[in-house]
């Protein structure tokens, strides 16, 4: 199983390069990370094993859209079920919008 994201700045209409994200796990004690890594120039983590569970990808928005960012961060909170699947979690983001999906 695999997990990787992606990150398009739609206000610049490209990659959102060097955007911090974070990788939780949730269990009975509730949420642990196990990764934080920084999207490439093309906005991508990839490689991420994290397992069957509930996680979740909390990406630090406000550091990448600067001082007065309207949302500082966003957390997208997730299953996954089938270990022999790949996840992936894409991320559309502009100052006073964003959206996800699960992409393949």
């Amino acid at each position: 199983m695999s997990l990787s994201t992606h990150v398009l700045d739609a206000a610049k209409g490209r990659p959102a390069t060097g955007l911090a994200v974070r990788l939780d796990r949730h269990d009975d004690t509730g949420w642990t990370t196990i990764a934080e890594e920084r999207t490439d120039a093309d906005g991508r983590i990839t490689g991420w094993s994290p397992g069957p569970g509930t996680h979740r990808l909390v990406f630090d928005t406000g550091a990448y859209l600067g001082p007065g960012a309207f949302y500082p961060e966003v957390t997208v909170a997730f299953r996954i079920g089938d270990p022999g699947e790949h996840y992936h979690v894409p991320l559309l983001l502009s100052p006073y919008a964003y959206s996800t999906y699960r992409g393949s």
